[in-house]
């Protein structure tokens, strides 16, 4: 049985209300002669009741409905690919943003534990391929085409919200939970194809429309941020009044070992980010979480433990060991789960917390930049 996908296009050449800021937006809605309520309705319609459609905005007049529709798209995207993982735990959509590039979204169910509630969370892309080469990344091979633009990343939640609260929905009809706990997306993660700090204004604007209370609301503490190790980036996300997570990916305890798979530890060696590392601690109060893709052979074995718990053990941090997800042809296997679990058990030695993350999408190319990879291959 494969997983279901489905195959859609919806082209449009307007300008994306998405790429107005709720102040721009109240601004050119007043330069229409409009009260400035009737923005931030329009603000809500779109970020809070989710509307495809300026005609659905029923509390707006006929004819500024039509104005808008003749001026504006909620959003520039068209879904190329859609595919469900056979547990149903996972989505990969694959969209073409307005100039023919292609990104990966992807929507990540978690039932719940006993511990956190049910958890809904999305990946979203900051670019159109990435300039920074990790050799275990299929984003990194493709090499970087350009950075998003803010309507081009919270479209991608919005997309995936409409999904989450339509499943919400389902299971309040079937009585499997109350109208009072539907919640759609819980988290954002920026994790998906491209390096967030590296289109640091337009990430962090984004970040700020999904927090917004007035429209999806995403809780700060339910986003996090990763990056490669982007120094100046790192400093600067210490200094934003928003108490958002930061994770960093390691991939290797030493510059030998890290520098074979990430060119970017030639620039910043892990000495001085780790430094970085403890002034964000320092600065915010939080803990930062570590990315640790496990490569057989390569980072995963006692040693590669030992000294990745000698340069932890100091740093307020959670370790996320993560069996990496093979691209293609590439040289990397994943390191089985009890392999895994032995490499945690060592780094328990050191008093750092670790989990070995859950797997999700291994059948629906999940791993960052595959799918769109899949669908080139078969243009070709």
């Amino acid at each position: 049985m494969k997983p279901k996908k489905s195959i859609l296009s919806l082209d449009s050449k307007l300008p994306s209300i998405l790429e107005l800021s709720k102040s721009q937006l109240v601004d050119n809605l007043q330069s229409l002669e409009q009260p400035r309520f009737r923005g931030e309705q329009v603000w809500r319609a779109i970020y809070k009741e989710c509307r495809t459609s300026f005609h659905d905005m029923t509390n707006l007049s006929k004819e500024l409905r039509s104005v808008l529709s003749q001026n504006y798209s909620i959003g520039s995207s068209s879904t190329v690919i859609s595919k469900k993982s056979l547990d149903g735990s996972t989505d990969k959509t694959l969209f073409r943003l307005s100039d023919g590039e292609l990104i990966e979204t992807v929507l990540m169910r978690y039932e719940a534990d006993g511990h956190r509630r049910g958890r809904k969370t999305v990946c979203v892309s900051t670019q159109a391929g990435c300039a920074l080469g990790c050799t275990f990344c299929a984003t990194g091979q493709q090499g970087f085409r350009r950075n998003l633009t803010v309507g081009e990343i919270t479209e991608q939640v919005l997309v995936m919200e409409r999904l989450a609260r339509t499943e919400d929905e389902e299971e309040v009809n079937n009585g499997k939970r109350s109208r009072g706990e539907i919640q759609g997306v819980t988290n954002v993660v920026f994790m998906g194809m491209g390096e967030p700090l590296a289109n640091y204004d337009n990430m962090m604007e984004a970040i700020r429309v999904l927090n917004d209370q007035k429209g999806i609301a995403i809780g700060a503490r339910h986003i996090t941020i990763s990056t490669v190790g982007l120094i100046p980036g790192i400093e600067r996300l210490a200094e934003e009044d928003i108490q958002i997570n930061l994770a960093v990916s390691l991939h290797a305890p030493d510059n030998e070992t890290r520098s074979e798979t990430m060119p970017i530890n030639k620039r910043y060696p892990i000495e001085d980010l780790l430094q970085a590392c403890q002034g964000f601690v320092k600065k915010t109060k939080r803990r930062i979480f570590i990315e640790y893709v496990l490569l057989k052979g390569q980072n995963d074995t006692p040693k590669h433990a030992a000294k990745l718990g000698e340069i932890l053990k100091d740093l307020l941090c959670h370790v996320n060991l993560i069996p990496v997800n093979p691209t293609g042809d590439g040289p990397y296997h994943r390191t089985s789960y009890k392999e895994a679990q032995r490499f945690q058990s060592d780094l328990k030695t050191f008093n750092v917390p670790s989990t070995v993350r859950m797997e999700k999408g291994i059948d629906i190319d999940a791993g960052c930049g595959q799918l769109r990879d899949r669908a080139l291959a078969l243009t070709e």
